[in-house]
Protein backbone atom coordinates (compact mmCIF):
# COMPACT_ATOMS: atom_id res chain seq x y z
CA UNK A 1 0.00 0.00 0.00
CA UNK A 2 1.80 3.36 -1.16
CA UNK A 3 1.60 6.32 0.85
CA UNK A 4 0.10 9.79 0.23
CA UNK A 5 1.95 12.46 -1.10
CA UNK A 6 1.83 15.66 0.54
CA UNK A 7 -0.53 17.29 -2.01
CA UNK A 8 -2.44 14.17 -1.46
CA UNK A 9 -2.70 13.39 -5.46
CA UNK A 10 0.39 11.21 -6.29
CA UNK A 11 1.20 8.05 -4.17
CA UNK A 12 4.75 7.75 -3.08
CA UNK A 13 7.49 5.30 -1.56
CA UNK A 14 9.89 4.86 1.04
CA UNK A 15 13.02 4.60 -0.11
CA UNK A 16 13.56 1.18 1.41
CA UNK A 17 10.58 -0.25 -0.79
CA UNK A 18 12.38 0.70 -3.46
CA UNK A 19 15.51 -1.10 -2.96
CA UNK A 20 13.48 -3.83 -2.10
CA UNK A 21 13.15 -3.74 -6.02
CA UNK A 22 16.24 -4.03 -6.39
CA UNK A 23 17.43 -7.15 -7.22
CA UNK A 24 21.74 -8.83 -5.67
CA UNK A 25 23.45 -11.70 -7.03
CA UNK A 26 24.96 -12.08 -3.97
CA UNK A 27 29.25 -13.62 -4.96
CA UNK A 28 29.75 -15.68 -1.30
CA UNK A 29 32.95 -15.85 -0.17
CA UNK A 30 34.02 -13.61 -2.84
CA UNK A 31 33.19 -9.64 -1.36
CA UNK A 32 34.07 -7.03 -3.83
CA UNK A 33 34.35 -4.52 -1.17
CA UNK A 34 36.83 -4.52 2.24
CA UNK A 35 38.00 -2.87 4.72
CA UNK A 36 41.51 -2.76 5.55
CA UNK A 37 42.69 -4.18 9.07
CA UNK A 38 42.16 -1.51 11.42
CA UNK A 39 42.80 -0.62 15.53
CA UNK A 40 40.86 2.10 15.59
CA UNK A 41 38.74 3.60 12.81
CA UNK A 42 39.43 6.53 11.01
CA UNK A 43 37.19 9.35 10.72
CA UNK A 44 36.14 8.50 7.07
CA UNK A 45 35.68 5.20 7.94
CA UNK A 46 32.93 5.78 10.97
CA UNK A 47 31.47 8.14 8.36
CA UNK A 48 30.70 5.50 5.90
CA UNK A 49 28.13 4.02 8.89
CA UNK A 50 26.13 6.69 8.51
CA UNK A 51 26.38 7.39 4.87
CA UNK A 52 26.32 4.44 2.91
CA UNK A 53 23.05 4.21 1.19
CA UNK A 54 22.83 0.17 1.29
CA UNK A 55 23.66 -0.02 5.25
CA UNK A 56 26.26 -1.68 4.47
CA UNK A 57 28.66 -0.37 6.82
CA UNK A 58 28.16 -1.22 10.57
CA UNK A 59 30.54 -1.17 13.93
CA UNK A 60 31.69 -4.48 15.61
CA UNK A 61 31.45 -5.08 19.35
CA UNK A 62 35.45 -4.48 18.81
CA UNK A 63 34.83 -0.76 17.79
CA UNK A 64 35.91 -2.04 13.90
CA UNK A 65 34.00 -0.43 10.80
CA UNK A 66 33.23 -4.04 9.11
CA UNK A 67 31.31 -3.96 5.74
CA UNK A 68 28.96 -6.88 5.09
CA UNK A 69 28.52 -6.30 1.07
CA UNK A 70 25.22 -8.09 0.26
CA UNK A 71 23.22 -5.38 -0.71
CA UNK A 72 25.49 -2.89 -2.13
CA UNK A 73 24.26 -0.85 -4.30
CA UNK A 74 27.53 0.13 -6.12
CA UNK A 75 27.67 3.67 -6.27
CA UNK A 76 30.74 4.46 -5.31
CA UNK A 77 30.12 6.68 -1.91
CA UNK A 78 32.56 4.75 -0.03
CA UNK A 79 35.15 5.32 -2.71
CA UNK A 80 34.67 9.05 -2.71
CA UNK A 81 35.27 8.90 0.99
CA UNK A 82 37.94 6.86 1.29
CA UNK A 83 39.70 7.65 -1.79
CA UNK A 84 42.56 9.74 0.20
CA UNK A 85 42.76 7.09 3.38
CA UNK A 86 42.69 4.11 1.45
CA UNK A 87 40.39 2.32 4.35
CA UNK A 88 38.84 -0.05 1.66
CA UNK A 89 39.80 -2.01 -1.29
CA UNK A 90 37.25 -1.93 -3.86
CA UNK A 91 36.64 -3.72 -6.98
CA UNK A 92 33.63 -4.34 -9.62
CA UNK A 93 31.78 -7.94 -8.47
CA UNK A 94 32.51 -10.27 -11.12
CA UNK A 95 30.30 -11.24 -14.28
CA UNK A 96 26.46 -11.60 -13.56
CA UNK A 97 27.18 -10.41 -9.63
CA UNK A 98 25.94 -7.54 -7.36
CA UNK A 99 23.27 -5.09 -8.18
CA UNK A 100 20.43 -5.63 -10.76
CA UNK A 101 18.42 -2.66 -10.74
CA UNK A 102 14.91 -2.66 -11.74
CA UNK A 103 13.82 1.17 -12.68
CA UNK A 104 17.13 1.70 -14.50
Amino acid sequence: MNAKSTNGTEPTQKIEEKLYQNRYLVDSGRPHVRVKEHLEPTPELKTLVNVCPAGCYSISEQGKVEVVPDGCMECGTCRIITAESGDIEWNYPRGGYGVSFKFG
